[in-house]
């Protein structure tokens, strides 16, 4: 089976606020902008791939989703509880410098984790947890985190 993502999904509470960080802050583009039946679905992509798509859809965007659904996902969008999306980054400070110059409301200030990234995270508009990771290269048994390559050992 041979699988690629295409579509995934953030709930946004305001389309033109979260135009203002995903387009305007993070340089997507936009690939699409639907009003249907008083919903909106707006979908935005990195560039440089264009069968990745993000789509900025209103809470429990389902027109057949009874009304106490609906008020409980605005609910924990409000709160931050709902996941966004991690962004890959070659540089995660230089990233994390632009997004918190351009207003974002930061989360984590760059950090090197145990498990091979420097990453950081921002809320967008709506609550969204939104992380950028810059992976690093190796890492060795007991060692901390680098961009160069463990010496190589004599045979």
């Amino acid at each position: 089976m041979n699988l690629k993502l295409h579509d995934c999904f953030i709930a946004v509470h305001d389309h033109d606020e979260a135009l203002a960080f995903y387009r305007d802050l993070l340089g997507l583009e936009v690939r699409n902008d639907v009003k249907y039946e008083g919903m909106r679905w707006t979908t935005v992509g990195p560039k440089d791939q264009p069968d990745v798509n993000i789509v900025l859809e209103p809470p429990a965007a389902d027109p057949n989703a009874p009304p106490a659904d609906r008020k409980a996902a605005k609910e924990l969008l409000a709160k931050g509880l709902l996941r966004g999306v991690n962004f890959s980054t070659e540089d995660c400070d230089a990233t994390f410098e632009k997004i918190r110059g351009g207003g974002g409301e930061v989360l984590q200030e760059p950090m090197d984790m145990p498990y091979g990234v420097r990453d950081c995270a921002f809320r967008d508009p709506s609550g969204n947890m939104i992380r950028f990771s810059q992976r690093k290269a190796y890492r060795s048994r007991g060692q901390a985190l680098s961009d160069e390559p463990p010496p190589r050992q004599a045979p």
